[in-house]
């Protein structure tokens, strides 16, 4: 790592066990990565979200940023999150889905976070498309070709 480099670290925090669902995929896509933690809101009752938010928070270092992936925005796990928006190196990203994902976990370091994220969210967005309708498409095109 350069001087002035920051390493970059991810957590996906979500409702019930999406985030390992999650983690899993990017495990046989991307590889395991030792930069990535989860928070899995509500599956054991006596765990307080913000109390893991808070372990992960505290133990980043001024050399290091944190991208932060909820589910789902207004959603209680994203509003337990919004505290640590304004903190410097903590980028919230909600209501992701996984090239969104991928995208950010793969960018180059070079390139400012924010205009990682914000490239990646244009891009995840067209990675949703209703498959049914781009099919009738194509098939009313080669009818009438």
């Amino acid at each position: 790592m350069n001087p002035g480099e920051k390493k970059r670290k991810f957590l996906i925090a979500t409702h019930g066990r999406l985030a390992s669902g999650i983690k899993s995929s990017l495990d046989l896509i991307i590889g395991v990565t030792d930069n990535l933690f989860l928070i899995e809101a509500y599956t054991d009752e006596n765990r307080p979200v913000e109390a893991d938010i808070k372990a992960i928070v505290d133990q980043l270092t001024d050399s290091e940023e944190l991208v932060i992936f909820s589910d789902i925005l207004g959603g209680s796990v994203t509003n337990q999150l919004l505290q640590q928006a304004l903190k410097p190196g903590i980028y919230i990203v909600s209501g992701f889905n996984l090239p969104l994902v991928m995208e950010i976990m793969l960018a180059d370091t070079d390139t400012p976070l924010d205009e990682v994220i914000e490239q990646a969210i244009e891009s995840a967005a067209k990675q949703m498309v209703f498959v049914n309708k781009l099919v009738a498409a194509a098939n009313d095109k080669e009818q009438h070709d």
